[in-house]
């Protein structure tokens, strides 16, 4: 281990990541020979609010020369305050605003400030249309303004974003081995090779990361385009008519949905519902953030119907507690991931192996295949 690090580590948890945050110091804590309670890296920080809704942060020990890493999740609607007697929701807009009232308590007093935000705040308002506002650029724009170095994200959006902040550090992170990883683990059987499985985008947007899996596990692609009517306008967007499939035939293969998001879920219930049409075998579906704006129960329905196998999602943004009971759900912990982010990030060493994983894909896929065959072997031999 090195150490010259970059200043004294300091994660500060925004309110609904202490859980998540706890998981990362335990890492940090092995990895730098911390023991003990007292050792901990976390940073003690409240954002109380006053009986009006106003609120103000609290930083409870000085930040002076620390190398700062704040994880902020301003989707997590389980944090709630009060407001005239009312118990509110917190929204992503209260979210990011007692994340610059944290930034505002360092006082630029930190070395260096990283936010680790998993899901970018405004992040599917990346691009104008007509006479719009452009709420992600304006979010980093002002982070930068503030005295924050570094953003880390996942999976964003569109990754185009940074170009809102040329000069400051902004690195958008896929977990495409983590999901590969849960995916063999919570089906052992599961074969990823092109005679059994293809990689599936369903819309335009999530080709990018589609095309990463297809070649990182050598797997054929296929696409859904959304055909909209873009004669009306429902809840601000145009409706989808129809999702209309581009690929080979999937007869007798499994297939693996990827895009960034599950909101409501009912594109990609529709696609999978579609590739199942299509002679799919069995259906497994990669988010990164799983929202389930609209609750469970589609997705319920739809494993009772055979539709979908699996859903596999990261720890990134609040969860409700039900979803981690659900069968058809699968969690990815990716907590140790960050953990080896800041661990990196503090090192001033770089981030690129991280960033891109393929050496450890291929050993994944390498062991997974062995003990398939031998497990195979197995088989036919007691038969």
């Amino acid at each position: 281990m090195k150490d010259n690090h970059y200043g004294e580590i300091a994660v500060i948890a925004m309110r609904g990541c202490e859980q998540f945050t706890e998981q990362v110091d335990y890492y940090l804590k092995d990895w730098r020979k911390r023991s003990g309670n007292n050792q901990t890296f976390i940073i003690s920080a409240d954002c109380p609010r006053f009986g009006s809704g106003e609120g103000k942060a609290i930083i409870h020990e000085s930040m002076r020369g620390k190398d700062v890493y704040i994880i902020c999740d301003t989707f997590n609607y389980g944090v709630t305050y009060k407001m005239y007697g009312m118990t509110v929701p917190m929204s992503p807009d209260d979210h990011f605003a007692d994340l610059k009232r944290v930034i505002a308590a360092i006082g630029g007093k930190a070395r260096r400030i990283t936010v680790i935000m998993p899901m970018l705040y405004e992040g599917r308002q990346h691009k104008r249309s007509g006479r719009e506002s452009l709420d992600c650029a304006t979010m980093l724009q002002e982070l930068v303004s503030m005295g924050v170095s570094n953003i880390l994200t996942f999976d964003a959006h569109d990754s185009r974003i940074c170009n809102a902040i040329p000069l400051a550090g902004f690195d958008n992170v896929r977990p495409a081995y983590q999901m590969i990883k849960a995916l063999v683990r919570a089906v052992p059987d599961v074969q990823i090779d092109k005679d059994h499985m293809a990689i599936i985008s369903p819309d335009e947007g999530a080709m990018g990361r589609c095309m990463y899996y297809s070649s990182v596990l050598g797997l054929d692609i296929g696409m859904f385009y959304k055909r909209r009517n873009y004669s009306i306008v429902i809840n601000g967007k145009n409706p989808i008519e129809a999702h209309e499939y581009l690929g080979q035939d999937l007869h007798g293969k499994d297939a693996i949905v990827v895009d960034d998001m599950i909101s409501s879920g009912e594109s990609m219930l529709d696609v999978c519902k579609q590739l199942k049409e299509k002679g799919a075998n069995r259906v497994f579906c990669f988010a990164t953030f799983a929202l389930f704006t609209d609750g469970f129960d589609k997705f319920d329905a739809a494993f009772r119907e055979g539709v979908l196998d699996r859903v596999l999602s990261t720890n990134l943004i609040y969860r409700r507690p039900e979803l981690l009971k659900k069968p058809w759900f699968v969690e990815v912990n990716m907590c140790k991931y960050v953990a080896y982010l800041i661990d990196t990030l503090n090192d001033d060493d770089t981030i690129s192996s991280l960033l891109n994983p393929v050496k450890r894909i291929q050993a994944l896929m390498d062991k997974h295949r062995s003990e398939l065959a031998s497990q195979m072997k197995m088989n036919f031999d007691e038969k």
